[in-house]
């Protein structure tokens, strides 16, 4: 498995359904200089973790929109079968209501580019990467397929990544919005630990 941090995120242009209906053309880099991108694989359309896990996207897409964060999902599956599926209720295993793009990677080229593909089966792990406005990885995330990913965890670490950009202090283990941070020094590391517990 290749670790993408610190690299360029893999460019692709590539069909998606948007707002559920709208057949689309996604260029990643498009977002360069513009937003951060939070762009997560999941196995196949029609399964069952897999509508769990883009519903909770889309439950947290308005703060990930506010912290100036795009959404994109992507499967191998068709563009045609992304829109059966986006045209699903909910309480029948769909995905209706799901508004970011969703993106077709039939040819398999961008599950082969994140080196998420599950080898001999065709599919995508359940990859994630976020991906900062310069377009380079900065956190990445695969997990197996019976294990869903827990959104809260990538909201909060598009927003660990921007504090750090904002102020220059790194975030450590656990931290939240409004925690204490620590700068990058051996004095910082110091004055953090020597701070009261209820501050942190």
């Amino acid at each position: 498995m290749a670790v993408l941090v610190g690299k360029q995120a893999p460019d692709f242009t590539a069909d998606a359904v948007i707002n559920g209906s709208e057949f689309k053309q996604v260029t990643l880099s498009e977002y360069k200089g513009k937003k951060y991108v939070v762009l997560f694989f999941y196995p196949l359309d029609f399964t069952f973790v897999c509508p769990t896990e883009l519903h909770a996207f889309q439950d947290k897409l308005a703060e990930f929109n506010a912290i100036n964060t795009e959404v994109i999902g992507v499967s191998v599956d068709s563009k045609f079968s992304h829109f059966a599926w986006l045209n699903t209720p909910k309480a029948q295993g769909g995905i209706q209501g799901v508004k970011y793009p969703v993106v077709a990677d039939l040819n398999k080229n961008i599950t082969k580019a994140y080196d998420v593909e599950v080898e001999n089966v065709g599919i995508a792990y359940r990859g994630l990467f976020l991906i900062d406005k310069n377009g380079v990885v900065q956190h990445q995330v695969i997990n197996n397929l019976p294990l869903g990913r827990n959104v809260d965890e990538a909201l909060r670490m598009v927003k660990a990544l921007q504090y750090f950009e904002k102020n220059g202090e790194v975030c450590p283990a656990n931290w939240n919005e409004g925690s204490k941070a620590m700068k990058p020094t051996n004095e910082g590391l110091k004055e953090f630990f020597n701070e009261p517990a209820m501050s942190r």
